[in-house]
């Protein structure tokens, strides 16, 4: 089984860290490219193909939420977690709508991260 590839993108270069170690201690992720803004996990998601995005709402040049239909146009086969300080039943409602995944709050990350792309990988498995 080759390893789950995940994309991270983040403005926050601590969060991009803290995420890649909380992944890395999965047995089978890795992390395949890292993008500090909006348009560049577009590129990355085209260029690299991941299997699952992490993508933040609140980003430079180009939002989370306005990159996500980008996303999933260019890189249809990638699935999209959207990241976000701000929880909010409207902006996940938005992400849902605009082809994200799942939704989690930052404040939230450690705990629901790993379930979260487990559920994802369950759900494509079937």
């Amino acid at each position: 089984m080759s390893p789950l590839r995940i994309l991270i993108a983040d403005d926050n270069e601590l969060v991009r860290c803290g995420l890649k170690m909380l992944i890395e201690q999965h047995d089978g992720w890795t992390i395949c490219g890292q993008a500090a803004d909006g348009r560049e996990a577009i590129d990355k998601a085209v260029d690299l193909k991941p299997d699952v995005i992490l993508l933040d709402i609140s980003m430079p040049h180009l939002d989370g939420l306005s990159a996500l239909p980008f996303i999933r146009q260019k890189a249809p086969k990638s699935k999209v977690l959207i990241l976000t300080v701000h929880q909010s039943l409207d902006l996940a409602r938005i992400a849902a709508n605009g082809g994200a995944s799942g939704f989690i709050a930052k404040s939230l990350v450690w705990r629901d991260l790993v379930p979260e792309m487990e559920a994802l990988l369950d759900a494509q498995a079937s």
